[in-house]
This record gives C-alpha cells, sequence and structure tokens, in this order.
C-alpha cells in the first residue's frame, strides 16, 4: 500500500514512518526544506517536497496513493491557513481516489466552537472532511508525553526534580506516547471499514500530578514531584520557541483548564474497545520516563 504522510518531520507524526514501514507499506512524506528531506529520507520514507498552500502541488503528489496520514502544525502563526492547508490535502485525495484519510487530529476536539481560532478550526476541518466524500478516520489524541521532554520542562527535572505542566495537580490526564498514536495511526490506514468513525484515544493510565511524578520516580530511579507550573509561565517560556500569538493561545488553552469546572476529559475509557479495532501494544508511562532517562537526568 502507498502511503502519503504529511507532518512527518515533526514529532508528533514522525513514528507514523516506522509503524508504517513495520507493516510494509511504500511510504511517501512530505516536507518544506532540504533539511527535512534528509531527516526522512533517514527515516526509510520516500522524501517529497511540497507545500500544504500549493493545492495543484498536492494534486500532483497525492496521485497513484492509497491512503493519506493527514497532521496540521498546531504553532501556525494564523490558525486560518492550517484550515485551509487541510482542504487543499482533502481536496487533493478525492481528486486522486484515496481509498482512506486518517487524520491525527493533535488533541481531543471539542463539541462546539470556543472562540479560540486553533480550536474552532479544527471544527471546520472536521465539517469539511465529513462532506468531502472522501473516506476518513479521526484519531483524536489526548495529551502527548513528549511534552514532558521539551526544553521548557526538562530544566524542572535536570534543576529540582520536578515534572512540570501547566494543569492542577488534582487534574488527571492520560498521557499517551508519540510512538503509540503513530501505531494506531498506522493500524488505522489498513482498516477502511472503519470509516466514517473517531477514536479518543490516550494512555491506559488517568493520572493527576502526583501519580505522573510517581511514574518518573519509577522510571528514573529517582524521587520526583509534580510543579503545576502557572500557565503564564508557561507560555513565557513557550515563546521563546514558537510564534508570540500562538504561545499565547496554548497559554489560554490551559489557563482555561485552570481556572474553569469540571476539568476536561484528557482520557477515553474506551481505549479497551478502541484496541480491539486497532490491535497495538500501549506503552505504560514509566516505561517511557525509562527510554528518556539520558534526556532527562542529562
Amino acid at each position: 500500500m502507498k502511503v502519503l504522510v504529511y507532518g512527518a518531520t515533526g514529532s508528533q507524526q514522525f513514528s507514523v514512518l516506522g509503524a508504517l514501514a513495520r507493516k510494509g507499506a511504500q511510504v511517501y512524506a512530505t516536507t518544506s526544506s532540504e533539511a527535512g528531506v534528509a531527516k526522512l529520507t533517514q527515516a526509510g520514507a520516500t522524501a517529497v517536497l511540497a507545500n500544504m498552500a500549493d493545492a495543484r502541488r498536492l494534486n500532483d503528489i497525492t496521485q497513484g496513493m492509497d491512503a493519506v496520514s493527514l497532521l496540521i502544525p498546531v504553532s501556525l502563526p494564523n490558525p486560518a491557513d492550517g484550515v485551509q492547508y487541510a482542504k487543499n490535502v482533502i481536496d487533493a485525495a478525492k481528486q486522486a481516489g484515496v481509498k482512506l484519510l486518517v487524520w491525527n487530529t493533535s488533541g481531543f476536539l471539542v463539541p462546539q466552537k470556543t472562540g479560540d481560532p486553533t480550536i474552532d478550526g479544527k471544527q471546520d476541518i472536521k465539517a469539511y472532511l465529513a462532506a468531502s466524500g472522501v473516506p476518513y478516520l479521526i484519531i483524536e489524541p489526548s495529551v502527548y508525553a513528549e511534552n514532558l521532554l521539551a526544553p521548557y520542562t526538562v530544566k524542572y527535572i535536570r534543576q529540582a526534580r520536578q515534572v512540570a505542566y501547566p494543569t492542577l495537580e488534582e487534574m488527571p490526564i492520560g498521557w499517551i506516547t508519540s510512538h503509540d498514536v503513530g501505531a494506531l495511526v498506522a493500524e488505522a490506514l489498513y482498516h477502511p471499514e472503519l470509516a466514517g468513525q473517531s477514536f479518543r484515544v490516550s494512555g491506559l493510565d488517568n493520572l493527576t500530578g502526583n501519580a505522573l511524578a510517581a511514574k518518573f520516580t519509577a522510571g528514573l530511579g529517582e524521587p520526583i514531584s509534580y510543579y503545576a507550573m502557572p500557565p503564564r509561565e508557561f507560555g513565557d517560556i513557550l515563546a521563546t520557541f514558537i510564534p508570540e500569538n500562538a504561545a499565547r493561545g496554548v497559554e489560554g488553552f490551559y489557563q482555561n483548564m485552570v481556572d474553569n469546572r469540571p476539568f476536561p476529559t484528557l482520557f477515553s475509557a474506551e481505549m479497551p474497545s478502541i484496541l480491539e479495532k486497532l490491535p497495538v501494544t500501549m506503552t505504560p508511562i514509566e516505561e517511557w520516563v525509562k527510554q528518556h532517562k539520558a534526556a532527562f537526568l542529562g
């Protein structure tokens, strides 16, 4: 099967390449930079230079593909661009007669618009996809464990033996690894009979801050505590890595979770039934921490 993968130079989608290769797929992955070409080629994919804003180019590269794996970057300076990029991908998939498009939404979708253009744009994409006639399946991951590997969180592990995140200690999260999401996306691409469905996916444990710290303690072999980082502090740090308006949008997302009750659900109780349909082996968080011990402790 020939699969075209979008967004694979980023951490959320990169693991899809290996998961597809292990299933015997012919993997093509897009990038808009020469540096991206080198990364994708080294990962064993056929790199394809393309800008998601170029609808004609997307039409060309989608011809002959059996399936498409879609992810839109979450840190675009203008969230409206992401909606148009998705429409371009969907239109190209329709023109090419793609058998299945699997969209990784980079987070749980909300039931209605919120006024946040990044979140609301996903509603527009979902509606466009549903009306397109392209067979599709949606994978909605909870919160990526890799968020805890970022420089703005790793430094707290190294300097204070704290796992830091901008959510209150009592708010549970079903952390999921990018490896597991990649495996679920790859598996989904082989199940066109599931078209039209959306799956909220998470790790198998719904962890409060202290429970997460206990997983880090087990994985690192050192006592770790939880630090509920104020969202403003998180936004200030994030703004040194991504555009200011994107950072403030993320900050506002977490501030809303701190300020409001009930807490949003960031865990999927449906994982046992989902794993029956998309059979993959999930990674325990303490095992994931152990795998990245060198990165956390330096």
